[in-house]
């Protein structure tokens, strides 16, 4: 696993933090039922469409300069972060590829590039219960969706990004209701 220097690794969440001290976009009164990996998926999915080559690589550059922790593994064996060139255009029969990424320390997301055209990520939710997690989790939808300036949108595990629940809007710059949680 990589990581920054503890020094710069404190700064950076501290900087991260202090961002985002006031802003709660979600209360978790309102979305619990999205937070439920009984109804959701252990491991609901994160969906950024219409994306290129380029996005992946803004992604994988956020990763560094967020000085989140990473690893990034081809089969079982665990390597270098390559650009998002050389991992998304691997022979077909190559080992697949996955970015494990700690956005916040215990919260896991995970992506695979499988396509230039979408990018998709497995967060666990188990680990974002209360405001807090839904905290941890706006402000990754936030910072992605920022970076790329695109829309991202949270669906239940295996579902299409047609029925999300809930998602980062470009357009509001905040993490909205997608779905009504009484339903």
């Amino acid at each position: 696993m990589r990581r920054l220097p503890e020094k710069l690794n404190r700064a950076a969440q501290a900087a991260l933090t202090s961002n985002y001290v006031s802003m709660s976009d979600l209360h978790w009164d309102e979305v619990k039922k999205f937070f439920d990996p009984d109804l959701m998926g252990a491991l609901p999915d994160l969906y950024i469409r219409d994306t290129t080559a380029e996005d992946w690589q803004k992604v994988f550059d956020l990763v560094r300069d967020r000085g989140w922790e990473w690893k990034f593994q081809q089969g079982f064996a665990e390597r270098p972060l390559p650009t998002a060139a050389e991992a998304l255009n691997r022979p077909t029969d190559a080992d697949t590829v996955e970015l494990r990424v700690w956005p916040a320390p215990g919260v896991l997301a995970i992506v695979r590039p499988w396509s230039a055209t979408e990018i998709n990520f497995d967060i666990d939710l188990r680990e974002l219960q209360g405001q807090q997690g839904v905290d941890t989790l706006c402000r990754f939808l936030r910072d992605l969706g920022r970076e790329l300036g695109k829309s991202v949108t949270v669906t239940p595990e295996g579902g299409s990004p047609e029925r999300a629940v809930l998602g980062y809007d470009l357009a509001s710059d905040r993490v909205l209701l997608l779905a009504d949680p009484a339903l």
